[in-house]
């Protein structure tokens, strides 16, 4: 049994949870709508570029949260990804989940997205083991902060291992896909690297070394 590895946005999502939660908080009157969305948009344009600095997005994103319990948040999560989630997930990702399935592997999500978010999208695609950013939970609400380590960039193979190490795994045959320039530290990790959908620069690389590049709609 080998580890299939998937980013989520862009990849098996067209689109960044991210941010459609961030429009979902505003039409929930969470947050100023439209100057809460422009900011969201130029630090999601920053990551696009590879120019972001993660933490700066979490501490913006987050604070909404505060004083919010998880299982308030949670509530309003799951139809959220019933009615702005699942109309967007790539079929072609359904497809290579159901393929990896079969031949028996070990279905991952790994993504630099918040686990409030992650997880309810992955188990709508059936997926039960996640790899997210986690929130900080004190005295039983969000406190706006993360915790551990940031699956984001190179902090995607420090949680990948730790995982690794806890589940007695190995990245033995391991494929990993993602459509992103900030996931190439895995990408070259893995035996089997997919490109989804690349930016130009990860599309520069993956021609390079003769990755498969796969057009998924």
């Amino acid at each position: 049994m080998a580890l299939a590895i998937f980013d989520l946005d862009e990849t098996l999502i067209h689109g960044d949870c991210a941010s459609l939660w961030s429009a979902q908080m505003a039409r929930l009157g969470w947050v100023d709508g439209e100057s809460f969305l422009r900011r969201d948009k130029e630090l999601m344009d920053a990551y696009g570029k590879g120019h972001l600095a993660m933490e700066d997005y979490m501490a913006f994103s987050l604070e909404p949260l505060i004083g919010r319990t998880p299982d308030e948040v949670d509530h309003l999560v799951e139809p959220w990804v019933e009615d702005f989630i699942e109309p967007i997930i790539f079929s072609d990702a359904t497809t290579a989940i159901a393929a990896h399935r079969k031949a028996g592997d070990r279905i991952l999500v790994i993504s630099a997205s918040g686990t409030h978010l992650v997880r309810p999208i992955a188990e709508r695609l059936g997926i039960d083991e996640i790899l997210g950013i986690e929130l900080q939970v004190e005295n039983g609400v969000y406190t706006g902060k993360t915790q551990g380590v940031l699956t984001y960039r190179e902090g995607k193979i420090t949680r990948l291992l730790e995982w690794l190490d806890q589940e007695e795994e190995n990245l033995e045959g391991a494929s990993f896909y993602s459509d992103s320039r900030n996931d190439l530290p895995l990408l070259r990790k893995v035996d089997y690297p997919h490109v989804v959908n690349p930016d130009p620069v990860l599309r520069e690389e993956a021609e390079t070394k003769g990755w498969p590049i796969h057009t998924w709609r």
